[in-house]
């Protein structure tokens, strides 16, 4: 298969994508600011944070906050997490007017605070309940509902192909895997071959659903490798975007035969100051502000000399002390 087939348009129930260039669900990273920013180097579709469904049954004001649609985002899904499916009616009442394109369920946060309660990838210990919270939402509403869940709780218990069957039992609308354990984290390695493995099952068993993956996608030529090596319909950018949303833009570059674009210093200044005004428009600017310094060390990861202006982003208080921090870069 050659590059330009590699990249095309995916259908997600009636939902039809632009291209297969995803930003995967972040918590604490993919709000509005930041997905605006990866639609605008190329983003093919967006997920939300994860979101609460007990959260949202309960009308929680910062829960809902999460659900908003970016002003340039034309489809994304919002991510939900539960440990059953006691509130899902009543958070899908909350969730109907922002009409998201598609409803994802997180099956794979390994974080412990969340796995303690039965939410996440600790899901994956009981497949009949996937079933029962696709099927209860399938039921309830005419949105498309996917599925993002690892291989497995740790090695003893890789139970992804059986996972992924309990998920289509209750119509589930696309499978989207991060190829590790919850015990692995995200040490690596990922194992993509359990991506072609999920694939395969998939066509074998008869069903036409998209398979996603994650894992291990860092720079541009991972999507190309990972979609050539394992056959699924669509790439999903995790930590790989984090101060890096050209990954979007240079990947689609490669996959359609042209040549990657170098992305200079200016250009990942011009990207953190238009990233802190995202901020600042939906945030205010003292919490911005708060908020960028990750953001911001990130996108100067790999360059060299920047502790100082590191150091000086971690006091940042007001928009002009990042231009003043940033100021050795480029002339501003």
């Amino acid at each position: 298969m050659n590059e330009q087939q590699l990249y095309h348009p995916v259908q997600i129930g009636a939902v039809h994508t632009t291209g297969n260039l995803f930003l995967a669900p972040l918590a604490g990273y993919t709000d509005i600011p930041f997905r605006t920013l990866c639609i605008e180097h190329g983003a093919d579709f967006t997920f939300t944070e994860m979101v609460s469904a007990e959260g949202l049954s309960r009308e929680g004001e910062k829960t809902m906050e999460l659900m908003y649609r970016a002003p340039n985002e034309k489809q994304y899904a919002i991510q939900l997490f539960m440990s059953n499916t006691d509130s899902l009616k009543q958070a899908l009442e909350q969730l109907l007017p922002f009409h998201p394109e598609v409803i994802d369920i997180n099956c794979g946060c390994p974080v412990p605070k969340v796995t303690k309660t039965g939410a996440g990838s600790a899901m994956m210990k009981t497949p009949s309940l996937i079933t029962d919270v696709v099927r209860t939402i399938t039921a309830e509403v005419d949105i498309p509902v996917s599925v993002k869940f690892r291989t497995g709780w740790d090695a003893q218990s890789e139970n992804f192909l059986e996972f992924a069957q309990a998920a289509l039992d209750g119509g589930a609308s696309a499978l989207t895997l991060h190829a590790r354990t919850r015990s692995q984290g995200y040490a690596p390695f990922a194992d993509w071959s359990k991506l072609r493995a999920l694939k395969q099952y998939c066509l074998t068993h008869g069903y036409t659903v998209p398979v996603f993956g994650s894992g291990d996608l860092f720079i541009a030529e991972d999507a190309i490798r990972m979609l050539q090596e394992t056959g699924i319909d669509a790439v999903m950018f995790a930590r790989g975007a984090i101060g890096n949303p050209f990954i979007f833009s240079q990947a689609k570059a490669l996959l359609e035969g042209r040549e990657k674009p170098e992305i200079t210093k200016l250009m990942r200044v011009e990207a953190i100051i238009r990233h802190l005004d995202l901020m600042i428009e939906t945030f205010g600017e003292k919490t911005a502000c708060t908020l960028m310094r990750k953001h911001t060390c990130s996108y100067l990861k790999g360059i060299a000399n920047t502790s100082p202006i590191k150091q000086a982003v971690v006091q940042a208080v007001k928009r002009e002390h990042y231009l003043d921090a940033l100021s050795p870069l480029v002339d501003l």
